[in-house]
């Protein structure tokens, strides 16, 4: 079973998008074919969760490209509870709840999220 997903140019912003999709890092997660191979990826290169770069740099987010990446993924709903209760970084937790806020149904929201929001994870805040 998969999470219902709206079309993926649906789901961000346009011009995140499209640097999204323009950028060098984003064309290398081709190489990654399965599911463990982006956590693994998302655990060693993201250090933040904002959508673009921090300082002068302008470019999309090592994490909103890892994001990206699961969208056209699919994740099923096994999948998204293995992120969310992932034990070794809060920025795996953290793109799997971005993965629900952007690609799942709004009424469906509060079932995922509620079990987590008063999670005590350092630096990890769901209110």
């Amino acid at each position: 079973m998969e999470i219902p997903i709206k079309p993926i140019d649906q789901l961000l912003e346009r011009v995140l998008c499209m640097n999204i999709l323009s950028s060098d890092y984003f064309k290398e997660l081709y190489r990654f074919k399965t599911y463990h191979e982006v956590i693994d990826e998302i655990y060693n290169q993201v250090d933040h969760v904002e959508p673009w770069m921090t300082g002068n740099c302008r470019g999309p987010s090592t994490a909103f490209c890892l994001l990206y990446k699961f969208f056209t993924m699919k994740l099923t709903v096994k999948q998204m509870h293995g992120l969310l209760k992932h034990p070794d970084s809060p920025y795996i937790r953290a793109v799997g709840f971005l993965y629900l806020r952007y690609a799942a149904e709004p009424k469906t929201l509060w079932g995922w999220f509620e079990p987590y929001v008063k999670d005590d994870e350092d630096g990890y805040c769901m209110y």
